[in-house]
C-alpha cells in the first residue's frame, strides 16, 4: 500500500465546480507605433504627483505633504518640496509594468495612472494614450490572452502617483508573438526598461534585445514572490482581504470562504505552485529560505489530462474534473483492507494507491475522462500537500500559504489542500490562499522597477 496520506474525502459530499475563463477577442497587448520626443518624456515624468504610501487611502505622504490640487502643496516647506521634486527625478517613466515569464504563464501587471494632470495630458505622447486606453478598455487580447477584471486594484499610490492596477495573463507559448508585435508597435520608442523575473526572462531576454529592442532587468523570482505577496496582502483587495481560508472544506453545503488577517505573517511557508512547485520557510521579509520544491506541479496536471482526455485548455481540464469521480480510478485503504486500517488511524476512504484501479482491464474500460481528469488532480494535490505539510512539520511552521496559477478558479484542490491538512495535523495546521494567487512574482517585479532611476 503507498503512502497516500490526502485522500478525497469530498467524493462523499460532492464536487465542486470549475469556472472558465473569459474567451479572447482583442490582440496581445502592446503599444501603438509613434516616437516619443525627449523633452515632452522628462516634463511628463516630472509634473505634479500626490505623495507616496501604501495605499491611497493615506491621507499624508512620508514626506509630510498634503496633495489639495494639481500643482499645489499646503503647507509644505522648502525642504519638504525638494523631497518631492527629489522623488519625481528617481522615478522611472510611463509605462510601468511587470512582467513575470513562467513556464506555462505570463503574468503582466501594469498601473493605469489616474492623476494624470492637465498639464501631462497636453504633453504626453499618442502612444501613452494609446497603450493605456487599449490596455484598459480591453479584456481579451488575441486567442490566449486575459486580463482579470476582477483582480484589478483600485486607488493605489504607487511611486508618488494615484492610479489603478491591472492584471493580465497569455500562454508563455505566444511570447515570441508579444515580443514581435513590440517591435511592429515601436514600443522601445518608449525608452523602457522591462523588470521581468521567472524563467522566460533569462530564456527571453536575447529575443528582447534583438527582435524587440527592449531592455530586460532580471529579477530573482523568489525575491519577486515575496516582495509581491507581502505588498499585496498590505494594500488589501480594494477594502477586503486579500488572504482567506476555508471553513467545512469536505462538505460542499457547509463550506465557505472566509477572510483570514495575516497580520502576523511570520513564520510562514509559502507554497507557490506554477507548473512545478517551489516551497519556501519566510522568517520575515528579508529572511527566507526555499525548502525544497517538486517537479509535479499545475504543469503535470494539464499535461497528464491533455494526454488521458484529450483536453487543450486548463480550464477545460478542471471542467471535467469536476464532473469525474477519482474513486473509480484510486485504489483506496478500504479497497484493500476493507475498511479502515484501525492500527495507523488510516480511514477506508483515504487513497492508498493514485490510479491503482488502472491495472484491471475491467475498471479501465469503466472510467470516463471526467474520472481520469479528476483523479489526475487529486493525485497532483495529494502529492504537494503531503510534501507541504511535511516541510511544515519540520519548520515548525503553521501557517502555511498556497499561491500560484495552478489554483486559479481551482476550488477542487483548494478545498481538498484545506481539508487534508486541517486532518492529518489535528487541527494544527491551516491552509491559506490568497485572492491574486498567481500575480505575485509580477507585481514583486513592478515594485522594482520603482526603485529603478
Amino acid at each position: 500500500m503507498g503512502a497516500g496520506w490526502l485522500a478525497a474525502p469530498m467524493e462523499r459530499h460532492g464536487r465542486a465546480a470549475a469556472t472558465s475563463a473569459s474567451s479572447a477577442r482583442e490582440p496581445v497587448p502592446g503599444g501603438p507605433d509613434g516616437r516619443r520626443r525627449e523633452p515632452l518624456r522628462r516634463r511628463a515624468n516630472s509634473a505634479s504627483a500626490p505623495a507616496v504610501g501604501a495605499s491611497a487611502s493615506a491621507s499624508p505622504s512620508a514626506e509630510g505633504v498634503r496633495r489639495d490640487r494639481p500643482g499645489s502643496y499646503s503647507g509644505a516647506t522648502s525642504a519638504s518640496r525638494q523631497r518631492v521634486e527629489s522623488l519625481k527625478k528617481k522615478r522611472p517613466l510611463f509605462p510601468w509594468f511587470g512582467l513575470d515569464i513562467g513556464g506555462t504563464l505570463v503574468k503582466l501587471v501594469y498601473f493605469e495612472p489616474k492623476d494624470i494632470t492637465a498639464e501631462e495630458e497636453e504633453e504626453e505622447v499618442e502612444s501613452l494614450k494609446s497603450i493605456r486606453k487599449y490596455l484598459t478598455s480591453n479584456v481579451a487580447y488575441g486567442s490566449t490572452g486575459i486580463r482579470d477584471v476582477h483582480l484589478e486594484l483600485k486607488d493605489l499610490t504607487l511611486c508618488g502617483r494615484k492610479g489603478n492596477l491591472h492584471f493580465i495573463r497569455f500562454p508563455t507559448h505566444d511570447m515570441p508573438a508579444f515580443i514581435q508585435m513590440g517591435r511592429d508597435k515601436n514600443f522601445s520608442s518608449l525608452h523602457t526598461v522591462f523588470c521581468a523575473t521567472g524563467g522566460g526572462a533569462y530564456k527571453f531576454e536575447q529575443d528582447f534585445l534583438t527582435i524587440g529592442d527592449l531592455q530586460l532587468c532580471k529579477l530573482d523570482e523568489l525575491d519577486c514572490l515575496i516582495k509581491g505577496i507581502l505588498y499585496i496582502d498590505s494594500v488589501g483587495f480594494n477594502g477586503r482581504s486579500q488572504c482567506y481560508y476555508f471553513e467545512n472544506p469536505a462538505d460542499c453545503e457547509k463550506c465557505q470562504k472566509l477572510p483570514f488577517d495575516l497580520k502576523n505573517p511570520y513564520p510562514l511557508l509559502l507554497v507557490n505552485i506554477g507548473s512545478g512547485v517551489s516551497i519556501l520557510a519566510v522568517y520575515s521579509k528579508d529572511n527566507y529560505k526555499r525548502v525544497t520544491g517538486t517537479s509535479l506541479g499545475g504543469g503535470t496536471f494539464f499535461g497528464l489530462c491533455c494526454l488521458l482526455t484529450g483536453c487543450t485548455t486548463f480550464e477545460e481540464a478542471l471542467e471535467m474534473a469536476s464532473r469525474g469521480d477519482s474513486t473509480k480510478v484510486d485504489k483506496l485503504v478500504r479497497d484493500i483492507y476493507g475498511g479502515d486500517y484501525e492500527r495507523f488511524g488510516l480511514p477506508g476512504w483515504a487513497v492508498a494507491s493514485s490510479f491503482g484501479n488502472m491495472m484491471s482491464k475491467e475498471k479501465r474500460e469503466a472510467v470516463s475522462k471526467e474520472d481520469l481528469a479528476r483523479a489526475t488532480l487529486i493525485t497532483i494535490t495529494n502529492n504537494i500537500g503531503s510534501i507541504a505539510r511535511m516541510c511544515a512539520l519540520n519548520e515548525n511552521i503553521n501557517q502555511v500559504v498556497f499561491v500560484g496559477n495552478f489554483l486559479r478558479i481551482n476550488t477542487i484542490a483548494m478545498r481538498l489542500l484545506a481539508y487534508a491538512l486541517d486532518y492529518w495535523s489535528k487541527g494544527q495546521l491551516k491552509a491559506l490562499f490568497s485572492e491574486h494567487e498567481g500575480y505575485f512574482g509580477a507585481v514583486g517585479a513592478l515594485l522594482e522597477l520603482l526603485k529603478i532611476p
